[in-house]
């Protein structure tokens, strides 16, 4: 099996610059130690919309970068060999990464990591940042224009969202109406990340061909993680991150690719977020390398 690394180089989703440098960084820091394939997918040099009412700024332009984004995606991951590892970019690169393996496999599941809950829609969105639409297109919840280029989302009952926080009251009624199932970082606190873990990827994966996994570093507190575009706070640590990984890993056969999202290098200190993100994908490249060992299993279900 051939790990890939993916670099979506593209921050259309939010109204503030960085996450596009994110990618091309951290793609810089990981050639150190990753001899194998590396491609890029560069955002077109455009001017963003940052009018905060506007609810649909730069979709145009998103909708054109990932339907590219997810041309090439459907392509590398219908090759079994392939394990692609996508490196934004601001979160909404994960649409067509997730949907690309939707296309490929037919039935998949999703776990996310992530600060935000990532599911407003067109009418709850507050400001107009395409990303905070991200599970929503991602699941087929109102979103249509946002995956216009692909048919069937992932079904909300294979999705499952973790350490979201600061909640809206419009958030919380899209939760509750798509049925999504969804653990704040509170919850992952009191139920301890293995148990919700375990229940993560028995939704996930159940009756599928595999799990999708997309990490925010949003997901992180930003006293541990501060270059983020959107900062969520009362998040995990990194320590937390790694116990999530060494469970990634142990189920690493039924994991289909994954995306790591919303590093922003221009609001960092120290560069220390920026080695807990190389710290993060090192075990999962790691995790990857462990996979290609597995070599194929057969699903039965």
């Amino acid at each position: 099996m051939n790990t890939i690394i993916f670099s979506a180089q593209a921050d259309l989703g939010i109204n503030v610059d960085g996450d596009q440098q994110g990618s091309l960084q951290l793609v810089n820091d990981i050639r150190s130690f990753f001899k194998g394939e590396i491609l890029e997918l560069v955002e077109p040099n455009i001017i963003k919309s940052r009018n905060l009412s506007d609810r649909r700024k730069n979709e145009y332009e998103l909708n054109r970068y990932n339907t590219t984004l997810y041309e090439k995606q459907v392509e590398l991951k219908s090759n079994e060999d392939n394990f692609v590892i996508t490196i934004g970019g601001d979160e909404s690169v994960s649409i067509p990464s997730a949907l690309a393996d939707k296309e490929v496999k037919k039935d998949v599941g999703l776990i996310y990591f992530t600060g935000a809950c990532l599911f407003d829609t067109f009418e709850t969105t507050q400001n107009g940042n395409l990303k905070d639409l991200t599970i929503s297109a991602i699941t087929g919840y109102k979103t249509k224009e946002m995956h216009y280029y692909h048919e069937e989302p992932i079904p909300t009952s294979r999705a499952v969202i973790i350490g979201c926080r600061e909640l809206n009251k419009e958030q919380k009624e899209n939760l509750r109406y798509s049925g999504i199932q969804y653990y704040t970082a509170q919850d992952l606190k009191e139920q301890g990340i293995e148990e919700i873990m375990e229940k993560a990827f028995e939704i996930a994966n159940y009756k599928t061909k595999g799990v999708h996994i997309a990490f925010s570093m949003t997901f992180i507190d930003p006293e541990y993680a501060p270059a983020v575009s959107e900062p969520k706070f009362d998040g995990l640590d990194e320590s937390s991150v790694t116990t999530i990984n060494e469970i990634i890993t142990k189920h690493i056969d039924e994991v289909t690719s994954y995306d790591f999202v919303a590093f922003n290098p221009l609001r960092d200190e120290e560069r220390k977020t920026e080695q807990i993100a190389i710290n993060i994908l090192a075990q999962i490249i790691n995790a990857a390398n462990y996979k290609s060992k597995l070599g194929k299993v057969e699903r039965k279900y």
